[in-house]
């Protein structure tokens, strides 16, 4: 009896053995895709502030909660004089004071209710001065805001500055608003989008009529280490869940020569022969 019931202990620490090492060996259970980007982003508050994500200061200064702004003045596009617009379909005369230049970057490029811009920039001569300012959410919390602000920025004399801004940024904008159950402050304002005279005279002659074309084509711009506009998305998750703000950053410099280059777009489309 002594003899097997050794030979029973002995059996049992090798099948323990057996097991832990199963255990060991055995691949850990993987996380589901869906899950695995949750978790991604809702990383403890302790993991974000060691990542930085709590004080991105290329993005200017924080407003609120999860909103910054960036401001800039510069020299470039010059103020240009009191305008005729029939060049985008409108009849009276444009102050060029008036005008707000727009353009938004946005978690994805299909619109709907699920797309939002996660940046909002606006630019719009003081006397002189070419004054660009840069709004960038760092948390969902934070749209409200944002939007706040924008509506801060818009009177009834507005004219609205864009490129394709009546497809898309303008819409986006809109549901944004809705969404937020406030009235859109940009409906019914006077709406000057770029592309549209940017087609009609040059849509013969160019391989393409986007913003970077055209930019290139009538100012000369060519950017350098641009980060294209359909990788902003993935730039600002990237900032979200590991608290990499390179890339945003660079979104920003994307955002801000965009609206450079609608102003100088403009000064270029004014000065042609009728």
């Amino acid at each position: 009896m002594t003899d097997l019931a050794a030979r029973l202990r002995r059996l049992r620490g090798q099948a323990g053995i057996a097991v832990g090492a199963a255990a060991t060996m055995a691949p850990a259970p993987r996380v589901p895709v869906d899950l695995a980007r949750l978790l991604a982003v809702r990383r403890p508050a302790s993991m974000r502030q060691r990542s930085g994500t709590l004080a991105p200061t290329g993005l200017g200064r924080e407003l609120a909660p999860g909103l910054w702004l960036a401001e800039e003045t510069t020299d470039w596009p010059p103020l240009p004089s009191c305008f005729d617009a029939s060049f985008a379909k409108l009849c009276e005369p444009i102050d060029p004071e008036d005008l707000l230049f727009l353009d938004t970057e946005t978690t994805g490029l299909a619109g709907g209710t699920g797309t939002r811009a996660f940046m909002i920039g606006v630019a719009r001569w003081k006397g002189r001065q070419f004054v660009l300012s840069q709004l960038t959410i760092t948390t969902l919390a934070g749209e409200a805001a944002m939007l706040e602000q924008l509506r801060a920025w818009v009177g009834p004399a507005t004219v609205l500055g864009t490129y394709n801004g009546k497809s898309y940024d303008a819409p986006l904008l809109a549901t944004r608003f809705r969404l937020a159950q406030q009235a859109s402050p940009l409906q019914g304002l006077r709406h000057i989008d770029l592309l549209h005279p940017v087609r009609r005279r040059w849509r013969a002659q160019w391989p393409n009529c986007k913003l970077a074309t055209a930019e290139r084509q009538l100012l000369g711009v060519v950017r350098e280490d641009d980060l294209p506009g359909a990788q902003a998305p993935a730039a600002w998750l990237r900032f979200l869940r590991a608290g990499d703000p390179v890339d945003l950053y660079r979104v920003l410099k994307h955002n801000a020569q965009d609206l450079r280059s609608l102003a100088g777009v403009l000064n270029h489309i004014i000065a042609l022969p009728p």
